[in-house]
């Protein structure tokens, strides 16, 4: 059977595909989160968070184009830097992406738990998921890994309705909140603009779920190798996928701030407490029909998104496997349906100890979109570092002005880690390394061959993450700090550093062996798919 890339999704697809990603329960809790955290500033939230994702996302998107493989987001660090940083970049973005599989349950039993029932109403209680709720979470967990189980036709064909109901509904949101009856002052007048601070707006950017929110952009860069001209789709999808949910988003939370109560806003944003925010919104202006309609899509875009996930961290412990870095049995892949069956297992007992440890939406959005963006950091110094050291690679695709959103993008990531506020900044890091021994063990295994120069080019790194959660500790007392640094001076600080370890991080970059390996890599990327009997629009459905 020909295994060749067969290069069949056009610019609109593409786009498509990753504005589908895009769309999860992000948008069922986002507005809610990031006004109880800013206020009506969330909207200024919003516009900077899908600033630095688009940076971040342009960087991945030419080093998509470069490396189109299976889970190559977990790969390309160490093309550039070894296996070192190629684990902990890896491991970063397995941690970020499959606590998204817990988060999409939950969602959907914490709106379920305002239906007019009283055995709804206990599945979720004081912020956080009761016993029930937790084993309902189980129950859906176990059907996304079902609808993947037998490979990808079986999600393929539902997720094209999946999609097409995600639009709709957050369409319809908007336009019925504003319908009812837009209360303006809310924006100004019944409580300042940015009630809390503007360092309130830079940690809703962190932890509120908008950085979560926008995660989906790497859809049309894992499928980069089956685009028609991914010189010209790729970075057509990836900014038009972010810009139109930034739009999206933005008149979601103008919905939603000027439906709620401006009596109830006088007392405060951060006392607005709901469950399921729109539902209930709905319910309180007497829309029924919408209220019905956000129940059901609380199921399906939660769904889609969770079933999604459960592909995607299963291929990326399948190219872990390819990395040297998990056991064998990961990369054992099923030799009808195409699917790394025992990798499934894995990511769902792991899925499991999310849904014990993080029983709630915020909780987990939090730990999610600080994940996020420790695993977007070496995607900038990675792209930067094999630019300098790996010019015979083919690039497909070449950004006109990376030195400048490179750099750009390296630093943003660096502030949102920091406005994740102290203690989160550093329980999110301590989680970074724990799995080192993991790595140590694999290491051992192999006699460290090649362990002295991949050290010698992840000391930036090395020293980056404990320099990061010293910063937070010592930082200003409004981003959970100390005080030793005062507000304003801690983020050129930050600034600061974060332009050091950039430098520091593309030049220690160099070009690996594991480049010259990638050719076997690569003719395997194209297996699931072909052994899948997909076509091209069945397959871009289900990634």
């Amino acid at each position: 059977m020909n295994q060749s890339i067969q290069r069949h999704i056009g610019p609109f697809a593409l786009l498509l595909t990753g504005l589908g990603s895009i769309i999860g329960s992000g948008w069922l809790f986002g507005a809610w989160r990031a006004a109880k955290i800013a206020g009506p500033a969330a909207l200024c939230a919003w516009v900077i968070g899908a600033v630095v994702i688009l940076a971040i996302a342009l960087t991945y998107a030419e080093l998509g184009a470069m490396f189109p493989e299976s889970g190559g987001m977990v790969r390309y660090a160490r093309y550039s830097h070894g296996a070192l940083v190629g684990f902990v970049s890896a491991w970063a973005n397995w941690i970020a992406i499959v606590s998204v599989i817990p988060i999409e349950a939950e969602a959907s039993i914490q709106y379920m738990s305002t239906w007019p029932y009283e055995w709804a109403h206990n599945l979720f209680v004081s912020g956080s998921l009761t016993t029930p709720g937790l084993l309902l979470s189980a129950v859906l967990v176990v059907i996304y890994f079902m609808l993947n189980y037998w490979g990808v036709r079986v999600f393929a064909r539902a997720n094209t309705a999946i999609t097409i109901f995600k639009f709709i509904i957050p369409g319809l949101t908007i336009l019925g909140l504003m319908m009812s009856g837009f209360h303006k002052e809310n924006l100004g007048e019944a409580s300042t603009f940015a009630p809390y601070g503007w360092s309130a707006v830079l940690t809703a950017v962190a932890t509120s779920g908008i950085v979560f929110a926008f995660n989906g952009f790497q859809s049309p860069i894992n499928l980069a190798g089956e685009a028609r001209n991914p010189a010209k789709s790729v970075p057509f999808a990836v900014i038009g996928s972010i810009v139109l949910a930034l739009v999206i988003y933005v008149l979601l939370q103008i919905a939603y701030i000027g439906a709620v109560n401006p009596a109830d806003v006088m007392k405060g944003w951060n006392q607005f407490n709901f469950k399921s925010p729109f539902a209930e919104l709905a319910i309180a202006l007497n829309l029924n029909w919408l209220a019905i309609l956000l129940y059901v899509d609380a199921f399906v875009s939660p769904s889609g998104t969770g079933t999604t996930y459960m592909a995607t961290t299963t291929r990326m412990i399948y190219a872990m496997e390819r990395n040297n870095t998990m056991p064998k049995i990961f990369g054992s892949v099923h030799p009808l349906y195409g699917v790394p069956r025992p990798a499934m297992w894995f990511n769902l007992f792991v899925s499991f100890l999310f849904l014990f440890f993080f029983r709630g939406w915020s909780s987990l959005a939090a730990v999610i979109s600080v994940a996020t963006v420790i695993s977007y950091l070496t995607g900038p110094i990675s792209l930067m570092a094999l630019r300098r050291a790996a010019t015979d690679v083919n690039r497909p695709l070449r950004i006109a002005g990376m030195k400048l959103i490179a750099p750009f993008a390296f630093v943003c990531a660096s502030l949102i880690l920091y406005w994740a506020k102290w203690p989160l900044t550093g329980e999110i890091i301590l989680l970074m390394v724990v799995a080192l021994p993991v790595f140590f063990y694999f290491q051992a295994k192999a006699g460290f061959t090649g362990f002295n120069q991949d050290l010698k080019a992840a000391w930036w790194l090395v020293a980056y993450l404990p320099i990061m959660a010293i910063l937070s500790l010592i930082g200003s007392k409004e981003f959970g700090g100390y005080g030793i640094l005062p507000y304003g001076w801690d983020m050129l600080v930050v600034i600061a550093f974060s332009l050091v370890f950039y430098f520091w991080g593309v030049n220690s970059g160099y070009r690996s062996a594991y480049l010259d390996e990638r050719d076997t890599v690569h003719g395997e990327k194209t297996d699931e798919y072909a052994t899948s009997g997909l076509s091209g629009e069945e397959w871009m459905s289900a990634h």
